[in-house]
């Protein structure tokens, strides 16, 4: 491994891969507890401020990056834009968690769609989206594909499957906290095949013509 690529796996002396895979264990427990909770006739603020409470009741350390919760269209929204609004989840409806929290000194980042109702095509937004992570992990862990094949990888498949992939969204560097001084860059950008357990994997997806998407990430490890 090159010096440049190295210094982009850079992790501290308290890195282990396997309090990375407890991170990503928390994380998820979190995720699905905040999911839970969120019902139709709830604002996009009052599921964020119940979602802190939720992660405050579980022990997370702090959080690294701000919990963020989408509504409908805001799904279609990347990590940096603001939310349209305050918008109120409706009974058929499209919405998405997203958390980065610290868990014994580790970063855990994780995010998931969900749909409440019977809409089928949200319905089918939603699991392409997991479906779709799921073909790049798998590629990802049988070939050595660096990062920027990987996301040209999924936006070929993600077209095949009917959705458009966000290419804005291309994943990030975690690490025992604070990862961010390695200033490793996207995964999508990176030029070498990604380690176990330092980067995460992130597909953002929206409809072909109808104002709504949706989002997955989880560790690849």
């Amino acid at each position: 491994m090159n010096t440049a690529v190295y210094a982009k796996e850079a992790v501290g002396a308290n890195y282990a891969l396997e309090s990375m895979r407890y991170a990503q264990v928390r994380t998820w427990e979190a995720v699905d507890a905040i999911a839970a909770v969120i019902q139709p006739g709830m604002r996009e603020s009052e599921a964020t401020a119940i979602g802190k409470q939720v992660l405050a009741e579980l022990g997370m350390e702090r959080i690294w990056h701000p919990l963020l919760i989408r509504f409908g269209a805001n799904t279609l929204k990347t990590f940096k834009q603001r939310s349209d609004g305050d918008p109120v989840l409706a009974e058929n409806d499209i919405f998405f968690v997203d958390m980065g929290v610290v868990w014994h000194g580790h970063e855990g980042d994780a995010g998931a769609n969900y749909v409440v109702g019977d809409d089928a095509e949200m319905a089918a937004c939603a699991a392409a989206t997991k479906t779709l992570f799921q073909r790049v992990e798998a590629r990802w862990r049988a070939t050595r594909r660096n990062g920027v094949e990987l996301y040209d990888y999924a936006r070929d498949q993600a077209h095949a499957m009917g959705w458009l992939l966000n290419l804005d969204i291309k994943g990030n560097r975690v690490s025992d906290f604070p990862r961010a001084i390695y200033r490793a860059g996207d995964l999508g950008d990176f030029t070498d095949h990604p380690g176990r357990g330092l980067r995460i994997l992130e597909i953002q997806i929206a409809h072909p013509h109808k104002p709504y998407g949706a989002f997955y990430e989880d560790l690849l490890a």
